[in-house]
């Protein structure tokens, strides 16, 4: 895997072709969940040479038209966003409009979008006549995830880009612009035509393949899309103008779960001068926008939802979860016997994580958060204990999964590893506890042993001891989302243990 923000295009050879091919070969919506998962982000960016929107530093308006200039400004934008946005957005006339040279701009920029985002091609087509050689033309040939139509010719005119079954149309519903409304809100406010086109456009495509567009600024227009439109991707599109309207958009469009929204990054943001400092713009907004994902999926749980009751002078980044985990029972005194065979007064046991789906999204993000900045072709997890986390990671990131077994079979096909794979391919091996390092470590010898590349280990809780030391002697990086001392800090601090059991927890009795 690329580092975010890299390209992965025709010239990516070896290992990193086939995820390439991977990518290619899944659906639009398991990509779009992938980025969103991928970079823990909605946002989209329009990746458009339009001058009102470059900055001043790339591209003079008032000059002739400089269509370098405007492909150095895209392709800094791909560079700069690319591990913030989980999706880009290109308006189609933008580039007709520069003649030649913006069709081969496009060309250009198309392949310069890493793999791993999907691509959404605002074309808003209507014409029936048309549709299926522009469907095999912008899904083939240009590769786009995704296309915007009109649906005024009916089902007919959208029904050619449904045939291909890897890619997704979005349907316009209402537009932003006010005279429209006249239209739009027609025959009267009660039953207005864009909820019968609401209606009507989902029967036409799954969820998969269809979502709706819905550029407007009024947030109960919205809510009314989504309330009849639960299950479905809303694409928004201009359709909030400064953060007094961020938080009515984000709660009247996105879904129980706090997802099924793309958000458009403001154009203000775009030319902000210095460029420089767009990433980190962005990246506030996209912490803003993911409290009030938290808080409504919080707010929709499909079982107990635990709340700290707490407040601490410094925060840790995983407070929250490292309390979650002790009031679930997780972290439990007395004397214990370990997998590895030591005995410990106290024990960790996180086969109750599963069970809990609020904790196990959380550990999940907190795997994600080093993933990202790791490369690898394949997710490994280490039996048993770490298969769930695995398989979590795998379809949370849109990665193919293998596990080591810990015992080859006698029977069937007798595999020591499980999965498909290639060899010479990068594998992530993903375990719960570090405290010898003995049985990842024998995992990973296994995978090795089969002719692949293991650089990187992945766990949630190190003991300590100078067990990454000991990883790092074999060959092996190895990561930990907390050690056992931040534990024992965050629960002493928050009362839930005692000094003698704060001491327990540092290896101190």
């Amino acid at each position: 895997m690329p580092h975010l923000g890299e390209t992965q295009g025709g010239s990516v050879q070896g290992t990193q072709g086939s995820l390439a091919s991977t990518l290619r070969s899944m659906n639009f919506i398991d990509k779009l969940n992938g980025a969103i998962a991928r970079n823990q982000s909605l946002l989209c960016i329009g990746l458009n040479p339009d001058p009102e929107v470059v900055p001043v530093s790339f591209y003079d308006p008032g000059a002739v038209p400089d269509v370098s200039g405007l492909e150095m400004w895209l392709q800094a934008l791909i560079a700069q966003t690319a591990r913030l946005v989980c999706a880009y957005e290109i308006t189609l006339e933008f580039y007709v409009a520069l003649g030649p040279e913006g069709l081969d701009l496009l060309s250009k920029i198309l392949s310069s979008i890493p793999e791993y985002i999907p691509v959404i091609l605002d074309a808003k087509h209507s014409d029936l006549s048309t549709a299926t050689v522009f469907a095999q033309t912008i899904f083939l040939n240009w590769k786009v995830d995704a296309v915007t139509l009109i649906p005024y010719a009916g089902q007919d005119v959208v029904a050619p880009f449904l045939v291909y079954p890897d890619k997704a149309v979005f349907v316009l519903c209402i537009t932003s612009n006010p005279s429209a409304s006249v239209l739009q809100e027609y025959p009267s406010a009660e039953s207005p035509l864009f909820l019968q086109v609401t209606r009507e456009a989902q029967a036409w495509g799954t969820p998969e393949q269809l979502g709706l567009e819905v550029g407007v600024a009024v947030p109960e227009s919205l809510a009314r899309i989504r309330q009849l439109a639960p299950e479905r991707v809303i694409l928004s599109s201009n359709s909030w103008l400064d953060d007094d309207t961020l938080a009515p958009l984000l709660g009247a469009g996105l879904d129980a779960n706090g997802d099924g929204l793309i958000i458009p990054v403001p154009q203000r943001l775009l030319n902000h001068e210095p460029p420089s400092e767009l990433p980190k713009l962005i990246d506030n907004l996209r912490e803003v926008i993911n409290q009030e994902r938290h808080r409504i999926a919080s707010g929709n749980p499909a079982c107990s939802v635990w709340v700290p009751n707490v407040c601490f002078l410094e925060h840790h980044a995983y407070e929250d979860l490292i309390l979650q985990l002790y009031d679930m029972g997780c972290v439990v005194f007395g004397d214990h016997v370990q997998s590895s065979g030591l005995t410990f007064p106290y024990y960790v046991d996180l086969r109750k994580i599963i069970s809990n789906p609020q904790v196990f999204h959380q550990i999940l993000k907190a795997y994600a958060d080093i993933l990202k900045d790791l490369e690898f072709d394949r997710i490994a997890g280490i039996p048993y204990g770490s298969l769930p986390t695995a398989t979590g990671l795998a379809l949370r990131l849109g990665y193919p999964m293998i596990f080591p077994r810990k015992e080859v079979k006698t029977y069937g096909a007798r595999r020591l590893i499980e999965g498909a794979y290639e060899k010479g391919e990068t594998i992530v091996v993903i375990d719960d506890i570090l405290i010898t390092g003995k049985s990842v470590m024998e995992g990973a010898e296994k995978l090795k042993a089969e002719g692949l590349a293991v650089q990187d280990i992945v766990v949630l809780i190190d003991h300590g001891k100078g067990v990454k030391e000991t990883l790092k002697q074999r060959g092996y990086q190895g990561h930990a989302v907390l050690t056992i001392s931040e534990i024992a800090e965050t629960l002493y601090e928050a009362r839930r243990i005692n000094q003698e059991q704060f001491e327990v927890l540092l290896g101190n009795p």
